[in-house]
């Protein structure tokens, strides 16, 4: 079969939600059994996400191979259920660099670089091994921006020459674009869409299908004379309307047409697609037999989509356990005050500290540990947060006063989490953490080996985004006051107990740190067993039974 390109690109505004029509359509192809990757480009200059901030940016997005990338990849990976390849977010920094690269090294010897050819190829060189290391039949390509961007312009001359090199049987172009409501006059306004198209097509591409965002699904004669003033068919206008979560768009977007309007433009065969997870999916969110409330306790909680995966693995676990899972977003600055943890935090089912940078907000994370493991709250510590909850054990149950990573406080009388040693000459930022896939080792009979499905230990992988780890000096300590090293990083020769990967407590309901980021592979198919396992706890937490998930009196999903 001859590779399909998909181009996904918008107008009028951004944030319309261009990455959810990417995943969801894919989801679509997916279901009718073709290999499907994703690829997002991104026209600003910064090599990566990596050193972005979550309020601008929302979370950084880090793949099995390392890279840390815009959050749509997380969107793709959710939809499609797989991992996506190296190479799939391509950045203008990418591009520019590579092609200052290769006149510095002589490829282009004799020739006068410039945008057309030297970047419009290379842009298109990566797309088109984005698709080759996938083995995808269908490669999909959201444009990060809006139409008329100056930054995105190499980026929409690369797609239209797509066309010209591949046919038009193996190219299909979709543009997303808003349909605004006036309440004043009670009607939509076609006229932003008109323009939006105008735009695109005077960079030379004219749509195959227009996608409006809007609150609600569009009167026939709207979707008519968006049809008439875009030269698009009617039955290839599509509306992507406001529904209750993100997970109903694929149901939404295939009882339209989308995908037979695909198979047509792109001459595939017909199929009728399984989308037997997502109606379950949606089932669970819309009717739920249980509900539960966790906290959330960051700093970044102005900006949800600063911790979209954490969201999201909290909503699969849900889904496994049959519940709404209710998010209390915890501001750990409000938590620095002893008088008001109860306030916070006395009325939730369990709490998540999830991880982050920077020293704001640190003691109330410390704090809410403390409350969790005194109180019996079921806990979940990701990435800084089991760091945080290793700080609060050696200060307040070891008993090594002042206890402190060397992140917050290089002065520290006890380095409890310290820098990992081959940080240490590291004097970039970008893309020089522990990052990607690690493997880790779980000792037999823990938690977590029973969730991972591992009983007697084994390795299992979990994505990475850190530079400090528990530090290897005060591990005897802390397992002689009690704390369980469940995981570690196999093969650390040199380091004495290893890397900790994980931490756990016995008598407790539930209390659980990783250092690794496991949100970051969870899907709504395949449930993270560390946040389904908190949410099983806070289930049992709700009934008062004296029990610990994953001791075995337990299993996950049959709450």
């Amino acid at each position: 079969m001859h590779t399909k390109y998909i181009f996904v690109t918008g107008g009028v505004v951004s944030s319309l939600g261009k990455g959810v029509v990417t995943a969801s359509l894919g989801a679509l192809m997916r279901a009718r059994g073709y290999t499907v990757t994703a690829v997002k480009i991104d026209p600003y200059i910064n090599i990566d996400a990596g050193t972005m901030r979550p309020y601008e940016h929302g979370e950084v997005f880090v793949t099995a191979s390392g890279a840390e990338t815009d959050l749509d990849l997380g969107n793709y990976e959710r939809f499609l259920d797989l991992d996506v390849p190296a190479g799939s977010n391509i950045t203008t920094g990418q591009v520019y660099l590579e092609v200052i690269r290769k006149e510095r090294a002589g490829d282009y010897l004799s020739q006068t670089v410039q945008v057309i050819p030297h970047v419009t190829d290379e842009i298109k060189s990566r797309i088109i091994a984005a698709g080759e290391r996938a083995g995808a039949n269908i490669v999909i390509v959201e444009v990060g921006g809006t139409v008329g961007d100056i930054e995105s312009l190499p980026f929409l001359e690369a797609i239209r020459q797509f066309r010209f090199d591949v046919g038009d049987e193996h190219t299909l172009y979709l543009h997303l674009t808003l349909v605004p409501y006036l309440g004043t006059s009670n009607e939509f306004k076609t006229k932003p869409t008109q323009h939006s198209v105008a735009t695109l097509r005077s960079v030379g591409i004219s749509p195959d299908i227009v996608m409006v965002r809007s609150k609600d699904n569009l009167p026939e004669e709207i979707t008519r004379k968006i049809a008439l003033f875009t030269s698009v068919k009617p039955n290839r206008v599509f509306a992507s309307f406001d529904v209750p979560h993100v997970y109903e768009v694929p149901l939404a977007l295939e009882e339209q047409g989308l995908g037979k309007a695909v198979e047509s433009l792109l001459e595939l065969e017909h199929i009728h697609p399984n989308l037997g997870v997502w109606q379950h999916a949606v089932r669970v969110i819309k009717s739920p037999k249980k509900e539960v409330t966790i906290a959330l306790a960051g700093k970044y909680t102005v900006m949800p989509d600063a911790y979209l995966s954490m969201m999201e693995a909290l909503l699969h676990a849900g889904i496994a356990n049959d519940a709404r899972v209710n998010i209390k977003w915890v501001n750990t600055e409000s938590l620095e005050e002893v008088a008001q943890i109860e306030e916070h935090l006395g009325d939730v089912d369990g709490i998540l500290v999830p991880g982050g940078f920077g020293v704001r907000g640190i003691e109330g994370k410390i704090r809410a540990a403390e409350y969790a493991r005194t109180q019996g709250v079921p806990y979940l510590g990701i990435c800084l947060g089991m760091q945080i909850a290793v700080i609060e054990y050696a200060r307040n149950v070891v008993g090594l006063s002042g206890a402190n990573s060397t992140e917050f406080d290089p002065y520290a009388p006890h380095k409890v989490i310290d820098l990992m040693p081959e940080q240490l000459e590291t004097l970039d930022l970008g893309g020089t953490m522990r990052l990607g896939d690690w493997p880790m080792k779980l000792a037999a009979g823990t938690r977590l080996a029973k969730l991972y499905t591992v009983p007697q230990g084994g390795e299992v992988s979990e994505r990475h985004r850190h530079r400090y780890e528990v530090n290897p000096v005060y591990v005897e300590q802390l397992r002689a006051a009690g704390l369980i090293v469940s995981g570690v990083t196999p093969g650390m020769a040199g380091r004495g107990a290893g890397l900790v990967e994980s931490i756990e407590l016995s008598g407790h309901p539930f209390f659980v740190g990783l250092q690794a980021h496991p949100e970051f592979k969870s899907r709504p198919m395949r449930p993270s067993p560390p946040f389904a396992g908190l949410i099983a706890a806070a289930l049992l937490r709700q009934g008062a039974a004296d029990r610990e998930v994953g001791s075995g009196q337990w299993e996950v999903g049959s709450a």
